[in-house]
């Protein structure tokens, strides 16, 4: 192993333990039979909605697939740790809606043994903001098809793939805070994207962009209507942005 995947890998693992240590995730509660509960929340009149999720560990799938227009979103938990079941709570004042969805502060399980996974589906013609944090595990993100207007992702220990394409009619500001492990970024062909991209021990690679300046942009940034605007700051691990059709 070189000198610089070795100091790569040790950061890595301190970061790992910081993490580990730092959300009580040393794990020693009990295992138990698989469950799984689904949960519709209505939209309740809002007109805008802001989504903020905290998962310490576990799997999260999230994309569109709402399209009744009195529900915001549906969501299936599967855990086998009684006390991991996440709290929700949405509250509507005025037009606006707040839906926060939270796992627990729990004591732990053996890493190899637990199973904790999101599903959540949500509206795809409210406008909404998305907030995420991320422990340990892997994501999948996928907003194409919802009318986000910002996105703000903090990762944690794992794998992250983040869905931007798909048809957008307004500015999108993005913002991405890396942790150990591997970001994807997919990114429209046909809508502006301007990333910046700082900090980090990995590399990073952006397929179908050029450099601007510090930044990298696409073929189709300052020619259409909106404009993604990117700002990623690397942890330990890769970053990939990848424009495609």
């Amino acid at each position: 192993m070189n000198t610089n995947r070795r100091n790569v890998t040790s950061a890595g693992l301190v970061a790992l333990l910081v993490l580990v240590v730092g959300t009580g995730c040393l794990w020693t509660s009990r295992t138990g039979p698989v469950k799984t509960q689904s949960r519709t929340i209505e939209l309740g009149g809002a007109r805008s909605v802001a989504v903020d999720l905290r998962m310490g560990a576990g799997e999260l799938t999230l994309a569109g697939g709402v399209e009744d227009g009195g529900s915001l979103a549906e969501a299936t938990f599967t855990y086998n740790v009684d006390d991991w079941l996440p709290t929700v709570d949405y509250v509507v004042g005025g037009d606006e809606g707040e839906l926060t969805i939270e796992q627990p502060e729990v004591e732990t399980v053996r890493l190899d043994s637990y199973r904790y996974e999101w599903d959540l589906r949500l509206n795809e013609d409210v406008p909404m903001t998305l907030d995420v944090a991320l422990g340990a595990g892997k994501s999948e993100i996928d907003v194409s098809a919802l009318s986000i207007t910002s996105v703000d992702l903090e990762m944690g220990v794992g794998a992250v793939t983040v869905d931007l394409t798909g048809d957008r009619r307004r500015d999108v500001d993005v913002r991405i805070r890396g942790g150990v492990g591997e970001a994807t970024v997919l990114l429209p062909d046909d809508v502006g994207v301007r990333a910046s991209v700082s900090g980090g021990l990995g590399d990073v690679e952006a397929n179908g962009m050029q450099r601007d300046g510090n930044s990298y942009v696409n073929d189709a940034y300052g020619e259409s209507e909106a404009t993604i605007a990117l700002d990623i700051e690397g942890g330990v691990g890769g970053i990939e942005l990848k424009v495609v059709d």
